[in-house]
């Protein structure tokens, strides 16, 4: 039986305080009155008609398109509200219908051999680096920080991701290094200055090897520290002592993981040591959310552990190391969507309202999965052979106690010259 938007809703949301204003000008009350009160105003009919067809991508795109309204609290607050209340899945045929298509799509998607790794990175990465310096800390570090011990700044925050990271590669004076998914070049430099590494950053995204150059030719790094527009598939046969890749893994796809640590046993020395940082999620997917794969990460896809594993084993690398960091990549959405709002009138100059609502809505949507969608970061410690690594885990502390003394002398981060 096919349900309207009014019993939709209804059936969803027991708790809380909702308010909605339908196109009539009926105004419905939903929950039981407690917490955040929020009230949204449904601009049309048809909005009304599309949200109960496809939530799960018209809710993003009527918000973008100013036709879901937020009259009182935040997108944030609203998505919360209906994640707080125990859902059971309700279905109408049109709703189930989407969803097989789309799982189908994605599948056949997943095993298309056409390369778009160039394109889906452009897609988000080569947008203004201007936007990216709104919200990001002062290194620009796009990826999950690390809020140890809790309360710090998110600058703090994302200084012990880099540190926390450092200590697990292990590193030791001229050492050669491979990041794959270098960003703004943030982890490099940091690598490099750390202990006079030689760092090789690649990244598909021009406007990041742009950014990065600059960067390291400010900080007079540019004989040791260098990034180049390079697909990890088609990088030469060179060894490196280390390897490290942060928030790229997401963008590789569930269908090539084999070939991506093959590369990188192919890539890393007999004695050398790997750090994975990637999203992940408690089971396997079938698909991606539509609006990201529609409008912020399109051909991402985010693993389970159990997904990666058995590529990194059919590689002949052996896992030394999983740490999952359950809530802290929503503790950094949460920073960066604070920041990304309190600059709004920056962003709208930037794009236009339409953009700056479609990144409010992920970055509160994104932040919502990681509260309560059970999502994660994982950081995974891999090498060739055993002895590559302690027998324990004392020395994570032990060298970031070092890195920290090698931070408190490090020159100040410049910032980014637009």
């Amino acid at each position: 039986m096919s349900l309207d938007l009014r019993g939709l809703i209804g059936r969803i949301v027991r708790k809380g305080n909702l308010t909605i204003v339908y196109a009539s000008g009926e105004t419905v009350v939903y929950g039981d009155g407690g917490g955040t009160a929020v009230r949204i105003r449904l601009a049309d009919a048809a909005a009304e008609a599309e949200l109960a067809a496809d939530p799960t991508l018209k809710l993003g795109e009527l918000f973008m398109d100013g036709r879901f309204v937020m009259e009182q609290g935040s997108i944030y607050d609203f998505l919360e509200l209906v994640k707080g209340n125990t859902i059971n899945e309700v279905f109408s045929p049109l709703m189930a219908a989407r969803l097989i298509g789309r799982t189908v799509v994605s599948q056949i998607a997943a095993r298309n051999p056409i390369n778009r790794n160039r394109y889906n990175v452009a897609h988000h990465y080569d947008l203004s680096a201007k936007l990216f310096d709104l919200f990001l800390d002062e290194d620009w570090q796009y990826s999950c920080a690390y809020f140890n011990p809790p309360g710090i700044s998110l600058d703090e925050a994302q200084l012990a991701k880099k540190r926390h990271i450092a200590a697990k590669l292990l590193l030791e004076p001229d050492q050669s290094i491979l990041e794959i998914g270098s960003g703004w070049g943030g982890m490099a430099m940091y690598l490099s200055e750390a202990v006079g590494a030689d760092v090789t950053g690649i990244t598909l995204s021009e406007e990041q090897l742009k950014v990065s150059r600059d960067r390291a030719a400010r900080r007079g790094l540019s004989n040791r520290v260098r990034f180049e527009l390079q697909d990890y598939r088609y990088l030469k046969s060179q060894t490196y002592d280390r390897i490290v890749s942060v928030g790229m893994f997401e963008h590789v796809g569930r269908t090539h993981y084999d070939r991506f640590f093959r590369k990188a046993a192919e890539l890393l020395s007999r004695d050398g040591v790997m750090v994975l940082h990637s999203i992940g999620r408690p089971k396997p997917s079938y698909m991606t959310n539509p609006f990201i794969e529609k409008y912020i990460f399109p051909g991402g896809y985010i693993p389970s552990v159990g997904e990666v594993v058995p590529s990194v084993e059919k590689a002949g690398l052996l896992v030394r190391d999983v740490e999952i960091l359950p809530l802290h990549y929503a503790q950094t959405l949460r920073a960066w969507r604070e920041r990304f709002v309190a600059r709004k009138a920056e962003a709208v100059a930037l794009y236009d309202e339409r953009f700056f609502r479609m990144w409010e809505f992920y970055l509160a949507g994104s932040e919502i999965a990681f509260r309560w969608d059970e999502l994660f970061v994982f950081q995974m410690q891999i090498a060739r052979q055993q002895f590559a690594t302690p027998d324990n885990r004392n020395y994570i502390q032990e060298r970031e106690a070092v890195l920290k003394q090698f931070e408190a002398t490090r020159p100040p981060l410049e910032r980014v010259a637009f």
